[in-house]
């Protein structure tokens, strides 16, 4: 799958809207553990947990929406609703088009490999500028968007763009959703990106119904008796990445109800293969998913063992590229993130068609 890069308020007061009521507990994760809500009578505290050491603070929010709230001394004071945000993530780009935030945006990292194009629709409020690339941004244009907050993706402790922006005031906002392997998880921060805007109720409403989509898909596969074998990636340079069981797509395998060869594999990482244990092990396998070519001739010019497997011959092989721009921007990143009920429902379609009669795929193309 392609690098993840970079990067959210229809009218402010008007935006973060949604159908249906909020009606759970806005400090109650169901999922996600990367952060923690916490209400309180004069203000929001939102700490998010460091994805290096569990149990360790990356940083602690108290959200505001008055200034003359009283608050605690140990954290980060920030005013509610954000107006002006700097973006460094495509995959957070979801999240705030999700909730119709996408005009708070004054800056995104990498905006040529954003699917998202709204973000860059001609406003009278402003210009969305480019402050370089994610893993290396360039702190200057960041402080010429003048932003009230920097939301971030942590890559590395201590990355020195961070480092430097925290030496000047910038308040950071760690984002780290990519860290959670449950997709349910994962799509739970939603209600992070929610807290800064106001919009936790909104917010929970959203992931409520996503989480009620998602498992019904899920039930859908639970009686299956004969399983389907899956495989995905492919040989580059020399090695093959497979999600072990744990990671996000292994867990959306299982889900789905494919039999997966490292479903067992309870390691959270991609699991570096050579060509000949790739044969070994999925020489067999009944579909293969996430490859990056457009056509079974392409694969096949990529490295012509790809040919091998049973899965090419048969014709079964499927990319995640259907919501794609020429530069490179795929809305996997994106609404995938926030969806992967959407994910769960191309999987399903892909293994078991007849239980996906009339669904269509959102993020997957047939390769022919």
């Amino acid at each position: 799958m392609r690098k993840i890069s970079f990067l959210l308020l229809l009218v402010l007061l008007t935006s973060c809207t949604m159908k249906q009521p909020y009606s759970g507990q806005p400090e109650s994760n169901r999922y996600a553990k990367g952060f923690a809500i916490v209400p309180n009578a004069d203000y929001t505290k939102v700490v998010a947990y460091s994805p290096w050491q569990e149990g360790d603070i990356l940083a602690t929010y108290y959200l505001v929406k008055s200034d003359t709230a009283s608050t605690p001394s140990d954290g980060i004071r920030l005013r509610i609703p954000i107006q002006r945000l700097t973006v460094t993530s495509c995959t957070h780009i979801g999240f705030l088009k999700a909730l119709g935030l996408l005009e708070s945006v004054y800056g995104v990292c990498s905006p040529e490999i954003v699917y998202n194009r709204e973000v860059f629709t001609p406003s009278d409020r402003h210009e969305v500028m480019n402050v370089g690339d994610a893993m290396t941004p360039d702190v200057e244009r960041i402080i010429r968007t003048a932003p009230e907050a920097v939301m971030v993706s942590t890559y590395a402790q201590g990355d020195a763009a961070t480092e430097k922006l925290r030496s000047l005031a910038v308040p950071i906002i760690y984002n780290n959703e990519w860290t959670e392997n449950d997709p349910l998880a994962r799509a739970e921060w939603i209600r992070f990106v929610g807290a800064f805007y106001d919009c936790l109720p909104q917010a929970d409403s959203l992931f409520g119904q996503v989480v009620e989509s998602y498992n019904a898909l899920k039930a859908q596969t639970a009686d299956i008796e004969q399983h389907r074998s899956i495989m995905s990636g492919n040989n580059f340079r020399g090695t093959w990445y497979m999600p072990a069981g744990s990671t996000y797509m292994g867990v959306l395998f299982r889900d789905a109800g494919a039999e997966y060869f490292y479903a067992s594999d309870t390691s959270h990482f991609s699991i570096p293969l050579g060509i000949e244990t790739v044969i070994h092990n999925f020489a067999n396998a009944d579909v293969w998913v996430g490859c990056p070519a457009s056509s079974l001739e392409e694969l096949a010019q990529m490295d012509e063992k790809h040919t091998w497997f049973k899965s090419y011959k048969s014709g079964e092989v499927y990319n995640f590229a259907r919501r794609t721009t020429e530069a490179g921007g795929n809305d996997f990143w994106e609404t995938g993130v926030v969806r992967p009920d959407y994910i769960l429902s191309d999987l399903i379609k892909i293994l078991y068609p007849d239980l996906a009669k009339d669904a269509e795929f959102y993020f997957t193309e047939h390769l022919e």
